[in-house]
C-alpha cells in the first residue's frame, strides 16, 4: 500500500505542474506501476516542451537518468518487469521501445520530448507530445514505477 500511495503521489505532482490532472486517467495502475495518461491544460509550445520538462526535473529535485545509459537500462528493465507482471505483454523487453515510440509519434507529425529519471526513490518517464503545428494540447504520459528498494 506504501508503494502506491508513493506512485500516486509522484504521479499526481508531475500532472498537476503540467496542468494535466483533470481529466488524466490511469492505463495501469498496480502496487509497483503507474501509468498515467493526459494532456495539459497550459498552452505549452512545441519549441517550449524540453524547457518545461527541465523545470520539472529542477522541481521535483530528480535526478535525470540518460535513457542509453546502464543506468537507464536498468530502471527500463524495472519498470518492464513491473508492468509485465500486470498485463501480458508479446514482445521482448527492449530499451529501443523508447525511441520506436518517438518515430513513432514524430510520424504522425508530432513533437516529442522525454525524460527518464528518480525521484523520492522512484522511477519514472515521461513524454510529452504535441502536433508540429502547435494545434491542439500537448499530450502527456508518464510512467512511475517502484524501484523495489
Amino acid at each position: 500500500m506504501v508503494n502506491l500511495i508513493k506512485l500516486h503521489r509522484l504521479a499526481g505532482e508531475i500532472m498537476t505542474y503540467l496542468d494535466a490532472y483533470e481529466g488524466s486517467r490511469p492505463a495501469l495502475d498496480a502496487a509497483q506501476i503507474l501509468i498515467v495518461r493526459g494532456h495539459s491544460k497550459k498552452r505549452i509550445k512545441a519549441d517550449n516542451m524540453k524547457n518545461i520538462l527541465d523545470n520539472l526535473m529542477e522541481h521535483l529535485q530528480a535526478k535525470e537518468i540518460d535513457l542509453l545509459s546502464d543506468a537507464g537500462t536498468d530502471l527500463i528493465s524495472i519498470m518492464d518487469e513491473n508492468i509485465r507482471k500486470n498485463v501480458e505483454v508479446g514482445a521482448d523487453p527492449d530499451i529501443a521501445g523508447v525511441q520506436r515510440l518517438k518515430e513513432s509519434l514524430e510520424n504522425m507529425n508530432f513533437t516529442v520530448e522525454y525524460r527518464l529519471g528518480i525521484a523520492e526513490k522512484t522511477g519514472f518517464f515521461i513524454v510529452l507530445y504535441k502536433d508540429k503545428s502547435d494545434m491542439g494540447p500537448c499530450f502527456v504520459e508518464i510512467v512511475v514505477s517502484d524501484l523495489g528498494e
